[in-house]
């Protein structure tokens, strides 16, 4: 079986839907299983409608009518007349989400935001599915949220893999005891946890969910369509000279997506590896092109690799009586960064202070108001975090010039400055 995933930007309009079935058609071989984020900017969307529910605020119906009016729109241009015959999963959808509207959120809003946000990759393959019907393109429907079971950490579930495996080939064997004869059509990003509430995988987690269905059918290979034509060794909106990179063994793969490269979820890997499975990175603009593939590859063309992170937050910690920052302040740091679920993008210590580079979260207030009960704590807003892997003598001249340096970091083939 072959795993096939889309992106949001593939599926972001009508267009994109008929030209996503097209590849589908093209080059998708039977068995196939295809997983498909939300429409477009949805997640955005619904993670704002989720923070006006939780707030109480006005504008909360205002909000849920637009994304509601906005994907009627689309699917009634795929689908112009009998909108009604295979329209209706996708409108049941929309009333079910207007009436968990209705009710007083709980006291946990990672709890809402992933009941809430979870409609998007349920609303887009609902549409997607309605359009496979409309031209006659036999496939089933299926609920990831059934399938894929984690634990209860809302907002980045843990897979338990030994139910999720067990899901996956059991509802196969029931539904196909004589083998697969259409195409499955499942969701990103979305699965369930024991108690059969909704719950995210980490944002972007489409990617991780398309590994996870291969590593429970020991697929043949996971196919990523992008908006690019594979993985690139920079952001081509960033560094215009950026050059693609054919074949990537599983372990660069692994450190390029640790550092943010935005091409994969920093999750997807492992699973493949552990099968060795490959992962193809392919242009849904252009199909036929080759794209570029990770697997155990032992030789590889290696380049420099830039890998920038915006919005960014430099704390420093100090200990107030000037002691050194020892192991055991070290382990106090690094459990609030858990507790909050602040992860750290690059870190360097001295001997009264410890220093960090994040992501701005909105977790972020409350860890810098509990570290300071216990330190004082200095940060700077809107910093960017520049990471270069297998840099040269000269990488990082071009992109320092005019900026302040604000941190550095070198090791044998990794380079990274935070600039502000």
């Amino acid at each position: 079986m072959k795993i096939f995933k889309f992106g949001g930007a593939s599926v972001k309009d009508a267009q994109s839907i008929r030209n996503v079935v097209e590849i589908i058609r093209k080059h998708a071989p039977e068995p196939a299983l295809v997983v498909i984020s939300a429409l477009g900017k949805t997640t955005n969307r619904l993670e704002a409608l989720a923070s006006a529910f939780f707030e109480n605020r006005a504008d909360t119906q205002a909000l849920f009518e637009a994304v509601r009016d906005d994907h009627r729109a689309i699917l009634k241009e795929l689908i112009p007349e009998d909108y009604a015959a295979y329209a209706e999963p996708t409108e049941a959808l929309f009333s079910r989400l207007e009436r968990y509207l209705q009710q007083e959120p709980s006291d946990n809003f990672d709890f809402e935001y992933d009941q809430i946000v979870s409609f998007g990759e349920l609303f887009s393959t609902r549409m997607v599915s309605a359009y496979l019907e409309k031209v006659h393109f036999p496939h089933e429907w299926m609920d990831a949220r059934r399938l894929v079971r984690t634990d209860n950490h809302y907002r980045e579930g843990e897979v338990d893999w030994v139910k999720t495996e067990r899901n996956i080939q059991k509802h196969l064997q029931e539904r196909y005891p004589n083998g697969l004869d259409r195409l499955l059509l499942t969701q990103g990003f979305i699965a369930g946890t024991p108690e059969k509430f909704s719950i995210t995988l980490g944002r972007e987690g489409s990617d991780y969910s398309a590994a996870i269905f291969a590593h429970a059918l020991q697929a043949e290979s996971v196919t990523i369509w992008k908006d690019v034509d594979g993985l690139l060794n920079a952001d081509p909106k960033v560094f215009p000279n950026a050059v693609k990179l054919e074949q990537i063994p599983y372990r660069e793969a692994i450190e390029l997506a640790y550092y943010g490269a935005s091409v994969i979820h920093p999750k997807t890997i492992k699973p493949l590896q552990n099968k060795n499975i490959p992962l193809y990175v392919k242009s849904f603009l252009h199909p036929e092109e080759s794209g570029s593939v990770i697997h155990s590859f032992k030789e590889y063309r290696i380049l420099p690799c830039y890998i920038r992170k915006t919005n960014q937050v430099l704390l420093s910690i100090f200990s107030k009586d000037f002691s050194f920052i020892a192991e055991e302040n070290l382990s106090t740091i690094f459990a609030l960064f858990a507790l909050f679920n602040v992860k750290i993008n690059v870190m360097q210590n001295s001997a009264i202070s410890f220093s960090v580079c994040v992501d701005a979260k909105d977790t972020l207030p409350q860890l810098i108001e509990e570290l300071q009960t216990e330190f004082v704590v200095r940060y700077n807003e809107n910093v960017e975090l520049l990471s270069i892997r297998h840099y040269a003598a000269d990488s990082l001249a071009p992109y320092v010039k005019g900026r302040k340096v604000m941190m550095e970091q070198r090791s044998r083939s990794m380079l990274q400055v935070v600039l502000k």
